[in-house]
């Protein structure tokens, strides 16, 4: 009998030796997959050029995650990393450029600042008995409201030197994936080799027994915190670097990545368990999944969608290993663990290496298309300007025969950098940029430039590098036009309010400008509050609400795009276009339909869809080598209700 159930139980035992595998090694199965699946469906992703750019990508979600990483295995969450980071560039750029002070002290006083941050959030979650998710959560307003406040709300150049940050060493290696290594390399001896790394897993496994046992809980937190804060703030000096500059606006939303990563890579939210190549593979999945949706030409919204789909599975993948008795993911393990692991690594490695060797076979032998292919990358696409902009392009596209890639930054630099050097490694036909920032997009479109792709900016240019035309109307002379039909309106006397736009992006500062400007032939004209809604339709209702209350007999409205102008409507009600004018700018139909129905005074239209139809004219005549102009303007004009039914838009 025994003899009769003996294969079947060694059936059996191979079968939960595998699933355990699987288990104990769920991430790097799920990146082995994302790798296969992504290679079957791009021919461009295993490209050298790709899996670098994949890399750089990674590189600074990796590095907050791994100071996370700190904060997860002792059972806490810190949610001012992105904030901290972007305030550690703001502080580094500032005190270098406009206080003078030598970059290798302005480099200390950044990586001081994220030590600070965490500090601060060390002593309110072990002295003032915060919630970490409260404390930190505090942090994340401020670092975020000081950057803003230092930086006046735009961005500030990096210097030179720290800038090659963002480079390549030889030519082809690129200095943020060479940080991103080290800085794994120090997370995992901190975890497995310090005193401090143990403390961290047994605080985050109980507190208490912990407490008992003799550890000073209350001051390793400190220490912890401090780390986080400390790697947030080389994540910041990194990013920074890529962009040629500090953004105060940099790293919005990235501690829920650095959150998800390391938690995708096997560690608990509960404590104690955690690792810092799990946490580097968990942000390489992040990575190579927006890499591959975005050269699948998948919509930015649906990335989101496929982004939180993953991560829900990756806790669930955690559940169902902690039932199944799956080995934790926590330090100190002995030899046999760490030599099992490496021949689990090993063996990922040959796999991977098989992939690529199948997949470039595959997509070797496919034929090469005549389709001109073109990359459009909008600033965002949450404005209805922008969506014209896009109706524009592809109705051009279309006409023309043209395969047309858009995608969408959601106003993040370093997300638009991304999808450049995407689009830069699948050698498409041209590129078209509108810029979140203008010094921003600059690396990413020399990349283009050294690659012989002819790049077109639309709306805004391009700082530091070259572009083949810049289709765009003038948002200064915009501003100066919204000025003078504003004061006219009012009979050169009156109490205004101005709502401005994101801070830091070069559109809200060119309209803001060139109103101020304008404004400057009409001394009678009082501003009274200027105030940032973020181009935002609720927002600006919000804030105009809010003004209304300190400034009730305000006589009219200045808001820099018609999002805004429309908040403002709602909030002003029935004053709206009677005693109350407003001006909005951009002519979308939403702005124009309230132009028509005497809401809205006025409009300062650009045309946005007929930005999008030159710029793709543009980029296609460029990329068959044919002479474009280097600038081209579309005419911008003042629509009120007289001549809206004439405006094509």
């Amino acid at each position: 009998m025994a003899t009769d159930t003996q294969p079947g139980t060694a059936g059996a035992s191979g079968a939960s030796a595998v699933r355990r595998l699987l288990l104990d090694n769920g991430a790097l199965t799920a990146l082995i997959v994302l790798v296969v699946a992504m290679s079957a469906l791009s021919g461009d992703f295993l490209t050298t050029d790709n899996l670098l750019n994949i890399g750089v990508q990674a590189a600074v979600t990796a590095i907050l995650a791994f100071g996370v990483t700190f904060v997860i295995v002792s059972a806490g969450i810190d949610l001012s990393v992105g904030s901290v980071a972007a305030l550690s560039a703001t502080v580094l750029a500032w005190t270098a450029t406009s206080q003078g002070i030598p970059v290798w002290i302005a480099v200390l006083l950044a990586v001081a600042t994220g030590i600070a941050c965490g500090l601060v959030n060390g002593v309110l979650i072990s002295y003032g008995k915060l919630p970490p998710f409260i404390a930190t959560l505090a942090m994340l307003s401020v670092g975020r409201g000081l950057s803003l406040v230092i930086s006046q709300g735009s961005p500030i150049a990096f210097p030179d030197s720290v800038s090659h940050l963002g480079d390549t060493l030889g030519g082809w290696l690129p200095v943020p994936v060479l940080v991103m290594a080290v800085m794994g390399l120090i997370t995992a001896v901190i975890l497995g080799r310090t005193y401090i790394g143990r403390s961290m897993y047994a605080i985050g496994g109980n507190e208490e027994a912990a407490r008992l046992s003799g550890l000073r809980v209350k001051k390793q937190k400190l220490a912890i915190y401090a780390l986080s804060g400390l790697f947030a703030a080389a994540a910041g000096i990194v990013l920074a670097s890529r962009l040629s500059s500090a953004q105060p606006q940099a790293a919005q939303g990235y501690e829920l990545d650095a959150i998800a990563a390391v938690v995708i890579g096997g560690a608990s939210l509960a404590g104690g368990t955690g690792k810092a190549s799990g946490t580097l593979i968990g942000a390489l999945i992040l990575a190579v999944l927006r890499n591959g949706l975005n050269l699948l030409s998948v919509s930015a919204f649906w990335q989101q969608v496929v982004i939180g789909v993953v991560i829900a599975l990756a806790v669930l993948l955690d559940t169902v290993r902690r039932k199944a008795g799956a080995t934790p993911v926590a330090g100190g393990a002995s030899g046999g663990d760490r030599r099992k692991q490496a021949a689990t690594y090993v063996i990922a490695a040959v796999v991977a290496a098989a992939v690529v060797g199948a997949m470039s076979f595959v997509h070797g032998g496919s034929s090469a298309s005549t389709t001109q292919k073109v990359g459009l990358s909008l600033s965002t696409l949450n404005n209805p300007f922008f969506v014209q902009i896009k109706a524009g392009a592809q109705q051009e596209a279309k006409k023309r025969g043209a395969d047309l890639t858009v995608t969408d930054a959601q106003n993040d630099a370093s997300q638009q950098a991304n999808q450049l050097q995407n689009f830069t490694s699948s050698g498409l036909g041209s590129i078209i940029v509108n810029p979140v920032d203008s010094d921003a997009a600059g690396p990413s479109v020399r990349s283009a430039n050294k690659a012989d792709i002819p790049v077109v900016g639309v709306d805004r240019g391009v700082n530091k590098a070259r572009t083949a035309a810049l289709v765009a109307s003038d948002n200064v002379a915009g501003g100066k036009l919204g000025a003078k039909a504003l004061a006219e309106k009012l009979g050169g006397k009156g109490r205004i309010v101005v709502l401005q736009g994101l801070a830091g992006t070069s559109a809200s500062r060119e309209r803001g400008a060139g109103f101020a400007e304008g404004l400057k032939a009409y001394p009678g004209i009082k501003v009274v509050a200027r105030q940032p809604a973020d181009f935002d339709r609720t927002k600006g209702l919000d804030v105009m609400t809010n003004l209304l209350q300190a400034h009730p007999d305000v006589d009219g409205v200045f808001a820099e795009n018609d999002e805004m102008a429309l908040g403002a409507v709602k909030a002003l009600g029935s004053k709206a276009g009677k005693s109350v004018s407003v001006i909005g700018f951009d002519g979308t139909p939403d702005g124009l339909k309230a132009v028509s129905a005497g809401t809205l005074y006025a409009s300062v239209a650009q045309q946005p869809k007929e930005l999008g139809r030159i710029a793709v004219d543009n980029a296609l005549r460029a990329a068959e080598g044919k002479k474009v102009q280097e600038t081209v303007k579309v005419p911008v004009k003042v629509v009120t209700k007289e001549n809206v039914a004439g405006f094509g838009g």
